[in-house]
């Protein structure tokens, strides 16, 4: 039996992933702390100790709460998104660098090396990248949610090295499509120009049509953290950080795709407002990656951007043509 501390448990991906765990997971769960700033989804499984924790991720005494019994497993999902961190670089870097800092701490004091997973992004690539990035190409972030999330890679990578954590950070693509309203990620748009016409509603596409796009669907990434957690120390070796394997498909591909299962009506509901702020972020992006480390180690890719619409309309039972 296992005990796992999630943060940003109530998040989109944190609510799949902890459903995901308990069904899942090889070593039954005997204890789950889920620590978000909003209230966390319900668990019903009788076996399992379910513990939510409300409020900031800098609170000693929650994160008292949530180390108060030893831990085996501690995912980190929780971080302030990329256009928020862009506005306020104190929050950003308090949200996503201490508190990351604070949770390693945590869990180096326990002393047993608990296996410690952290999401990050690829925006910590920017600059001049080659037309596929390469898994040994150096960050060079762009932006204060890319330059924060690549301070906490080295971070997890250090505290693994002394032999604090058992770390593995995953490298996420832009993750699509997401149900529920836009959030404040330069990437929402991403899911608000197939999410929104679908729904009869009108989106803005603010980048360039030529903008390319490295997508994972958000099947593919609760399957990649669970993946993860079952890869053995000795097969990361020293390298605890991961590009995930992604599909890259330029922008006005994207939308074509929405097309092509639900018609040109909804294509019609897309306008195309281009907003220098999120464009610069989003462009500093890489558009594809070469993730042969990923791949080997047995990661996997959706088959393309047509298979993630579709997914996304099963499950919000969408009919197509519609």
């Amino acid at each position: 039996m296992s005990r796992v501390l999630i943060t940003g448990a109530a998040g989109f991906l944190g609510q799949r992933l902890v459903r995901a765990l308990v069904d899942r997971m090889e070593q039954p769960i005997s204890k789950l702390i889920m620590w978000d700033h909003q209230p966390g989804p319900v668990v019903i499984n009788t076996e399992t100790e379910v513990v939510s924790l409300q409020g900031d991720l800098l609170d000693e005494d929650l994160r008292r709460q949530a180390f108060a019994d030893e831990l085996d497993v501690v995912i980190h999902l929780a971080a302030v998104v990329s256009s928020e961190a862009e506005a306020d670089f104190d929050l950003g870097m308090r949200i996503n660098v201490d508190g990351t800092r604070g949770l390693l701490e945590a869990s180096r004091t326990q002393g047993n090396s608990p296996k410690f997973m952290m999401t990050s992004s690829i925006a910590v690539f920017g600059g001049d990248l080659p037309p596929q990035v390469p898994d040994n190409w150096q960050p060079a972030p762009q932006s204060s949610y890319g330059a924060e999330k690549a301070i906490c890679e080295r971070l997890v990578s250090e505290y693994s090295r002394k032999g604090f954590v058992d770390g593995r950070v995953l490298r996420l693509p832009t993750i699509a499509v997401r149900p529920g309203k836009p959030n404040r990620a330069a990437s929402s748009f991403v899911s608000s120009v197939i999410r929104e016409p679908l729904n009869g509603e009108s989106a803005v596409c603010p980048v360039a049509a030529e903008t390319p796009l490295w997508l994972m669907s958000p099947a593919r990434a609760v399957d990649a953290m669970v993946h993860a957690l079952g890869i053995p120390a000795a097969s990361l070796g020293s390298d605890r950080v991961i590009s995930l394997p992604g599909i890259s498909v330029r922008t006005d591909d994207w939308i074509a795709a929405l097309g092509r299962l639900a018609g040109a009506e909804a294509v019609a509901r897309v306008e195309w407002h281009f907003d220098a702020d999120i464009a610069s972020i989003v462009q500093s992006w890489p558009g594809d990656f070469e993730a042969d480390r990923a791949k080997a180690l047995g990661f996997e890719a959706d088959t393309g951007e047509d298979e993630i619409i579709a997914v996304y309309m099963a499950e919000q039972e969408i009919s197509k043509g519609r």
